[in-house]
């Protein structure tokens, strides 16, 4: 067993010969290769990613001494590519938690056996370097490392997502070197790293050398200074240097054209100071970037500088002195294959996608993210909040979350250094950075001193940016001084709260919501609701929801079978389960309807009527910055999927927060061909292409009803035809037609069979409906729906009573329940059916619910259809799934899919596919032989093949087993999805919680193509 210090169990043990941090850069031989930003092109860089010898232990104990010695043979070691994360290589535990922390609850220490992953690289020192001072950068290493070069002990450092830089100048020698590392899986930093995602370990981020001059510039803090009216900026460039040298700083516009200039000679520290006249402001939507270049020796450092202001005035946050509402997300670094390893291409996917769906800010949620991001950011266009890479939540769950249980850390005097360290690493590598627009503490680790301490020293070294900690919040009950801290922040809070908040005169700093709307599987539900309250008050200054990706490893079963793995689907303990799977797109960066939702909540354009009938309509320019010019608007409208008028506006010009009225030239009244209700859709799409979407991509949408005349149903349309007849045998009622025949289950209540020219339209039993397979925003009521039964509702009937019509009809009506074992009936219900001559079938329910139940899930009406039914034909929204708290991002129309197009493949199956306020709907084989479905009202439907008890019971969408039949799901009413995974419980309006209701649908067996 190899000794080493134990480092990895002392707090104030931070680190050993570790550089001081500095602003983030790459020196280079002039200002060309600079601006090209192409690292490799540098004469002062060499990269070290690559093919890494290496060897894992379950324990450092097992690690044999000597490993780093220049001798030792490790030829028969593994070849690891550097940077990764091990656990995804196949070594080691992957393993998801969120809360509760991996290891035992003892702070500073951690296991015995703690696992070790070493790693030996050689590789060549260029002759020309001989002379210069040379630097080994560590961007990322999860969780501590000890670093050896060419047999020597060279340093130690932990703090897992910041630099690490080494200076080398005394170990390395020309031509061959060698470089051990050995990377621990824990150490007493892994208390501060309990940050909810999956545990990865080694080396994840880039590894690179630096040659520098003896007297090198060491670090840039580009301060800047806007007059009042922006009018004149002054940039101060503050400069430390490793001696005394010559420096000059050029300023230069997006154009390359120089627009100041300055020189100074600094022993250590100094200044350069440029002033630029009128300069071009930056904000997220025209993310304007001058270049700053500083020249010292034979070495160019390139800086990108936004010119902003971000204040607080008035209790309301402003970027360059304009009320801004944050539209955003929180992002981990996740991908499906590479775990915490995120290549370049992969942030410019993300960006490029929250781009297309009109997501103006990041937080780097917990912890700051690969430099290279920042610099994406900044030029794409993003608002972000940097965090620093702290979390303990599992302190407070290590006591039950006693008093003060959650603070232990923060006011513990002993980790006082490592806390303000992971401030101070932040800042000081991202200080540059325009995109940088408040500064965070980090994430559920409680509020004390320690915490205080950083933000003051945030303040004090850089007081442009606001300071952000939403663990101050007065719910955590933590240190009640908050001086330090410029917004008010809150986690999952209720509408109700926030709107409160706003309106009381007293708090003076602007509320951020850093995490909100839980987009866990099937939601977000709540969305436009928060954004109603959120434009209404100036205080509000919107929020992230939580979060941008689905957290899923991708993996396959023995078979090949490919799916996206959560936690315990690897043996890990203690687990969250899926509680990762909560994401607004999914592991491979598919959006889910969720993000289509928040696009169209969040969007930057508004549109309202002013009068339809002469094509009159508001525009409202909901960017703070920019005008409208680069966006088109085309409008149609259609009636039943058809276009009847169409048309397009291509100047819009309503400058930031301003409207603007156009006529639209469509003729009034239409010419309608058909009774029914005609849809007007405006879309606003971009003029010219980006960097994230081509000409014509979609900003916006808006709809409105031009005529609401209710349209008649092929049923009323067709003739009447003659008698029915009906006759009863050992409790089934049979009723004949012309063209069809239908049986009644008088006992059971229900449909057994419906047919029309002998095509049998149903394969089970009609049934009445209250189960719906659990989203994940449901995993709190759930507890007691299943509590109660309602996942195993079964029908009771009462009476069974059948009467022939006079005009030519038959009527059975029914009295029933819904109830489980145990308990007594969840409602009581009298369904009236009547058949008509053409075999049409008329429902009428009325339902009565128990007084003290907690609302239902859903009801309706379930029908099974047989193999084949695979068209569906509907009106109402589309074309993706919709529901009453999160319908926004569908449109009107006539929608022809398929089944299995009906179907949303959520990572963990759920009810999903559903579509809200639709009119009717058809669902039939490909000949077009079923079932049109019309309701008193619009209604909820659903056809999946799938039941409902297939998703409840499936943990992964391998295990579904699709059904040969199609369920339908014809419903009065579906619950909302809401967003209470982490959030607060389903609105009031959104739940089916009325204890009397009546239903009426029509249920007519057609071919639909002689009558739709």
């Amino acid at each position: 067993m190899a000794e080493f210090e134990k480092y990895w169990q002392n707090p104030n043990m931070l680190q050993i010969n570790r550089q001081a941090a500095r602003a983030a850069y790459i020196p280079y031989a002039d200002q060309a290769s600079a601006r090209a930003n192409k690292r490799g092109q540098s004469p002062f860089y060499e990269t070290l990613n690559g093919s890494w010898k290496f060897r894992y232990y379950a324990s450092v104990n097992q690690v044999q001494d000597g490993f780093y010695k220049e001798n030792t043979d490790v030829s028969d070691w593994d070849s690891l590519l550097v940077p990764s994360c091990w656990q995804i290589n196949g070594y080691d535990q992957l393993h998801y938690t969120n809360v509760n922390y991996p290891i035992p609850c003892d702070p500073p220490y951690v296991p015995d056996e703690n696992p070790a992953g070493l790693y030996v690289r050689e590789f060549n020192m260029r002759q020309e370097w001989e002379s210069k001072d040379k630097y080994i950068v560590f961007e990322g290493v999860n969780s501590c490392f000890y670093l050896w070069v060419n047999g020597s002990f060279a340093g130690y450092s932990q703090g897992s997502r910041v630099p690490a830089e080494f200076d080398l100048s005394s170990y390395l020698r020309p031509g061959r070197n060698r470089i051990a590392v050995m990377v621990l899986k824990w150490c007493d930093g892994t208390y501060l790293e309990d940050q909810d995602a999956w545990r990865y370990s080694g080396i994840f981020r880039d590894v690179y050398l630096l040659a520098r001059e003896r007297s090198h510039i060491r670090d840039v803090f580009a301060r800047q200074q806007l007059s009042a009216h922006f009018d004149e900026a002054k940039l101060k460039v503050e400069i430390e240097t490793t001696g005394r040298m010559e420096v000059k700083a050029e300023l230069q516009d997006a154009a390359g054209k120089r627009i100041g200039e300055g020189a100074a000679v600094v022993d250590g520290a100094g200044a350069i100071e440029i002033v630029v006249v009128n300069p071009q402001l930056w904000n997220a939507e025209r993310p304007y970037l001058y270049q700053l270049y500083v020249s010292g020796g034979d070495e160019v450092i390139r800086f990108s500088v936004g010119f902003r202001r971000i204040e607080i005035a008035g209790g309301v946050f402003t970027v360059n002195g304009r009320p801004v509402k944050l539209k955003g997300v929180n992002r981990h670094d996740s991908h499906p294959e590479l775990g915490q390893t995120i290549p370049l291409a992969h942030m410019i996917k993300d960006l490029h996608l929250m781009k297309r769906h009109n997501i103006n800010t990041i937080r780097t949620a917990h912890y700051p993210n690969d430099p290279r991001f920042l610099e994406l950011c900044s030029q794409y266009g993003f608002y972000v909040i940097d965090e620093a890479d702290l979390e303990c939540h599992g302190i407070g769950i290590a006591e039950n979350w006693a008093e003060g249980a959650l603070h232990k850390l923060s006011v513990n005097p002993e980790w006082k250094a490592a806390f303000v360290e992971r401030a101070v690493r932040m800042v000081e590598r991202d200080k540059n950075q325009p995109c940088v627009i408040m500064w965070s503490m980090g994430n559920e680790s409680g509020y004390g001193e320690n915490h205080i301490a950083m933000a003051e020293w945030t303040r004090a070294r850089d007081n442009s940016r606001p300071v952000h900690y939403e663990g101050a919040a007065p719910v955590n009950r933590g240190n009640p001084h908050v001086e330090c801290l410029d917004v008010e922040s809150r986690m999952y809070a209720a509408i109700a709260d926030i709107e409160s908040y706003a309106r009381n005169e007293d708090n003076d700093k602007p509320l951020f919501l850093c995490e909100y709307s839980h987009a866990m599987g099937n939601g977000p539900g709540d969305l436009k609701d928060y954004w109603d309250v959120i434009y209404r008050y100036p205080k509000l200054m919107g929020g992230c929801v939580w979060e941008w990706c689905d957290h899923g490893i991708k993996t396959a079963k023995a078979d090949g079978t490919a799916y996206f793995a959560y936690g315990g689907d690897f043996g890990d303990k203690p687990n969250d389960g899926n509680f990762c799977i909560d994401g607004l797109v999914s592991p491979d960066r598919k959006p889910h309807t969720g993000l289509l939702e928040l696009m169209q909540v969040i969007a930057p354009i508004r549109i309202e009527a002013v009068e339809l009938a002469s094509g009159r309509i508001k525009i409202t320019n909901l960017y703070d910055f920019i005008n409208l010019a680069h966006i088109g608007l085309s409008w149609k409208i259609e009636q039943e999927g058809e276009i009847v008028q169409q048309g397009a506006v291509y100047q819009l010009d309503a400058e930031p927060q301003q409207t603007q009225e156009v006529k639209l030239t469509y003729e009034w009244p239409l010419a309608a061909q058909r009774a029914g209700t005609a849809y007007l859709t405006l879309t606003c799409w971009q003029k010219e292409e980006t960097r994230w979407a081509d000409i014509g991509h979609e900003i916006m949408f808006k709809q409105f009803a031009l005529v609401l005349d209710k349209p008649v149903s092929a049923a009323s349309q067709a003739p009447k035809t003659s008698a029915i007849q009906a006759s009863e045998h050992d409790g089934l009622l049979t009723v004949e037609g012309f063209d069809f025949r239908h049986v009644f289950d008088l006992n059971a209540g229900a449909f057994i069979a419906i047919s029309r020219h002998g095509v049998p339209m149903i394969a089970a039993p009609t049934a009445f409906s209250i189960w719906r397979a659990p989203v994940d925003n449901d995993m709190q009521v759930k507890k007691k729906w299943i509590e109660q039964g309602f996942d195993r509702a079964r029908s009771k009937t009462y009476r069974s009573e059948w009467k022939m019509l006079e005009e030519s009809g038959v009527v059975i009506e029914v009295d029933f329940s819904l109830s489980g074992y145990i308990r007594y009936p969840y409602l009581h219900g009298q369904a009236v059916w009547q058949i008509d001559g053409m075999g049409a079938i008329r429902l009428k329910v009325k339902v009565k619910v128990r007084e003290d139940l907690e609302f239902l899930p859903r009801f309706g009406l379930r029908l099974t259809m047989p193999q084949g039914m695979e068209e569906v034909d509907y009106v109402g929204g589309g074309p993706h799934e919709s529901y009453i708290d999160k319908h926004h991002s569908v449109r009107k129309g006539r929608y022809q899919l398929t089944v299995d197009e009906m179907f949303e493949d959520y990572i963990m199956p759920q009810e999903n596919g559903s579509r809200f306020d639709t009119e009717r709907a058809v669902v039939s084989n490909a000949l077009g032989m079923g079932l049109a479905f019309e309701a008193d009202e619009h209604f909820s439907f659903n056809a999946a093949h799938y039941a409902p008890e297939d998703l409840t019971q499936a943990s992964h969408s391998y295990e579904l087993v699709k059904r040969k039949e199609t369920i339908v799901h014809l419903d009065y009413k579906m619950s909302g999805v809401g967003s209470n995974s982490c959030g607060p419980e389903l609105l009031e309006p959104y739940r089916l919680s009325e204890k009397e209701f009546e239903f009426g649908l029509t249920i007519n067996p057609v071919f639909k193509e002689d009558y739709y």
